[in-house]
């Protein structure tokens, strides 16, 4: 059974409430805070990219498959991005951009569909 679609304005407010935080002003949110801009902006990301060949990680708050192509059904999936919750975020608004998270090894990137440079961001601000 599919997601329910995540209502952009409820993602859009749940992500604004963690931006603070993302631009050094506050420090770091309250659990459900985080947790909710983290699961409602990886599920739109799945929305974008519809698919089950790419699982994108953002532990201990969600993970979410998405993009096109040959789907896994059992074990690790061939191509994986996991990352913690700040850079996540970072690159779900465009403050941080896949190239420099990836140099920098803030995300993990393995397998060949695993680059999601041409999908972030998701919300712009």
């Amino acid at each position: 059974m599919p997601a329910k679609p995540v209502d952009p304005a409820e993602m859009r407010a749940a992500v604004e409430a963690v931006l603070p935080w993302l631009h050094g002003t506050a420090d770091q949110p309250e659990r459900p805070l985080l947790a909710a801009a983290v699961r409602l902006s990886l599920r739109t990301l799945e929305q974008v990219a519809p698919g089950r060949s790419v699982e994108v990680r953002v532990p201990p708050f969600a993970a979410v498959q998405c993009v096109e192509g040959p789907r896994h059904t059992r074990g690790t999936p061939p191509n994986v991005v996991e990352t913690d919750a700040r850079t996540w975020l970072e690159l779900a608004t465009g403050t941080l951009t896949w190239p420099d998270a990836v140099d920098t090894a803030r995300v993990t990137a393995s397998g060949t569909r695993a680059d999601l440079s041409a999908l972030l961001p998701v919300v712009r601000f």
